[in-house]
């Protein structure tokens, strides 16, 4: 098993979650697919963002829709880019 040390980590997040649509959708090659699931084994918060994202996932596959979404208000787009912001800021690595 894998065990970066803390310091490592964060960069570590960052890189698997740039790759994680890739993952989740079964497009990685096995040696990057190895490497993600090693990390996730000693990475508990990575483990917890992951099965929140296949949730979502499965729950909007579930979701029929007839007519197309209205258009998300600006003000709500800033909101969520910020709180996107904010989650990458929690996972860079602290000089």
């Amino acid at each position: 098993m894998h065990s970066p040390s803390s310091s490592s980590r964060p960069a570590e997040c960052l890189e698997l979650f740039e790759q994680l649509s890739a993952y989740l959708d079964g497009e990685l090659t096995p040696d990057e697919r190895r490497r993600i699931e090693e990390h996730i084994c000693g990475c508990p918060p990575c483990v917890e963002f992951i099965e929140s994202l296949r949730r979502t996932v499965d729950l909007c596959h579930g979701l029929e829709l007839e007519t197309p979404p209205p258009s998300v208000p600006s003000e709500l787009k800033q909101r969520l880019l910020a709180a996107y912001q904010k989650a990458r800021e929690r996972c860079k690595p602290q000089p």
